[in-house]
């Protein structure tokens, strides 16, 4: 006999799993819609800080550029390869979140060894985590990637569903 949490469906109710497929298609919804929201804004902060300097700097924004083409590419399309784009840019995202810490802790110890010569340490440290650039702005660009894919994240069948 099945158990149900809320005790059993009422006539005419909706199956469990319909409830779920819904729920799941609420969820992502949300997500992109999130994710679209922080890409838009992080675009918008990154372009009033004219963070465009040099090249390493124009990464963060074209990456925001090509996820937000490869969203409407899959709004409009559907299609299991604008997904696995969609992914691959997410995956970017976190690569270049971890460049984006590296890159501004590495310009804080330069900028910290020009004013404080000889500086080392737990005071470097400190320094190059709380400098000039913030080092761990760059975590943004992590949180999208994965808003992005848990947008994008797929169940698995369930056990005995012969998938």
């Amino acid at each position: 006999m099945t158990s149900y949490p809320d005790g059993p469906p009422r006539s005419g109710a909706p199956a469990p799993a319909a409830g779920a497929a819904r729920t799941l298609r609420a969820l992502r919804r949300a997500l992109f819609l999130l994710l679209v929201a922080g890409l838009v804004g992080t675009a918008l902060e990154l372009l009033l800080m004219e963070h465009i300097g040099d090249w390493w700097q124009r990464i963060p924004l074209i990456l925001i550029g090509g996820a937000l083409g490869v969203l409407l590419w899959y709004r409009v399309a559907k299609s299991g390869t604008s997904l696995q784009a969609l992914r691959i840019v997410m995956v970017l995202f976190l690569a270049s979140a971890a460049g984006g810490v590296v890159l501004h802790a590495k310009g804080n110890r330069e900028f910290a060894l020009e004013t404080t010569p000889g500086l080392a340490g737990r005071e470097m440290i400190a320094e190059m985590l709380t400098g000039a650039f913030p080092a761990l702005a760059p975590g943004t660009m992590a949180l999208l990637g994965l808003i992005g894919l848990l947008a994008t994240w797929t169940p698995p069948p369930p056990p005995g569903s012969g998938e």
